[in-house]
């Protein structure tokens, strides 16, 4: 039974959500609040958090940056009343994997659950089994184990988070090809149209510092006007 913490300070949304995953098989740890949530987490183990941003004492945002402080891998499902571009963009920034704007119907709060939760079985699930060559995939000194959902660059672990990890495998299955940031989006996120977030530069930023290391030739090039691709530096980028 997958375990969910739910931060909401509104105790009739609350029960009304808490009800809800518990009649379709969900365990369901409840915080009132900002504080109260950070100390359930730091105490146990969670498959997923339902964090609204709206607190009466810590804001949703920064529980969640506290969060992304320990833990990568843990989805973050935001609850927010601010539906605007800019608030989602906030929200993706601090490390949340989505977003959910109320008012909401129940079964799609549970379809969103459901899909982070197959993306983290997915992500984490370490087969028995050697690597199969063909899920394997290389470009200049990088390698990518989609079995292992591993990353080396010059035979070096790197670690990734899971978003970051989906980023990097979106782009080597397609190497050289240039990904608008609204493919990524779509991608990556499951955003299928254009917010205006920055959430997609952000990434890119934190993927490049990791692959970039010890001073390592940029392989994710800024394609001005258009987006990013995987190509090494040399081969007509800017």
């Amino acid at each position: 039974m997958k375990k969910i913490l739910l931060i909401e300070d509104d105790p009739n949304v609350c029960s009304f959500i808490y009800k809800g995953l518990t009649e379709n098989g969900f365990e369901v740890a409840v915080a009132l609040n900002g504080e109260s949530g950070l100390s359930m987490f730091e105490k146990s183990s969670f498959d997923l958090i339902v964090l609204d941003i709206m607190l009466p004492d810590v804001s949703g945002l920064d529980v969640c940056k506290k969060i992304r402080e320990t833990d990568q891998l843990t989805p973050v499902l935001f609850l927010t009343a601010l539906g605007s571009a800019e608030n989602i963009v906030l929200g993706l920034n601090t490390g949340a994997d989505d977003y959910l704007v109320k008012p909401f119907k129940f079964i799609e709060l549970v379809a969103r659950i459901n899909t982070l939760l197959r993306r983290v079985d997915n992500y984490s699930q370490q087969p028995n089994i050697e690597s199969n060559e063909e899920d394997v995939y290389r470009f200049a000194d990088l390698e990518l184990d989609n079995n292992l959902k591993a990353v080396k660059r010059n035979a070096q672990e790197v670690s990734l988070t899971s978003t970051e990890y989906r980023l990097l495998y979106t782009f080597i299955k397609a190497p050289k090809k240039v990904f608008s940031r609204t493919e990524l989006l779509e991608e990556v996120w499951g955003i299928n149209f254009d917010i205006g977030t920055n959430v997609v530069d952000v990434y890119i930023n934190y993927l490049r510092k990791k692959l970039e290391k010890n001073n390592m030739p940029r392989l994710i090039q800024t394609m001005i006007g258009m987006g990013y691709s995987l190509r090494e530096s040399d081969e007509n980028t800017n």
